[in-house]
This record gives structure tokens, sequence and C-alpha cells, in this order.
């Protein structure tokens, strides 16, 4: 027993970690994307060609 749970809570948390990994990369990659894009949108709209 650690800081109060049994060995299987922290293998579960441990799994639900190791699964929400790669969706919070995904998520991150596909975030920056559209910032990105946002802001090139921003810079077109106003005619700035930077």
């Amino acid at each position: 027993m650690f800081l109060g749970l049994e060995w299987y809570w922290w293998s579960m948390i441990l799994l639900l970690l190791l699964i929400s990994i790669p969706f919070k990369i995904r998520f991150m990659k596909w975030w920056s994307k559209r910032q990105q894009e946002k802001k090139k949108e921003v810079y077109e709209k106003w005619g700035n060609s930077e």
C-alpha cells in the first residue's frame, strides 16, 4: 500500500496515463497547427506578407 492506495489502483492510474499520452501529443500537434493557420489568416486578412 502506497499513499493509501492498493497496487491495483496504481496500475490502473499508470495504465490510464499511458493511454492518454498519445492523445495529448496528437491534440497538441493539432492545436499548434490550428494556431498557425489562424495567425496566417490574420496576416492575409490585413494584407501583410509576413
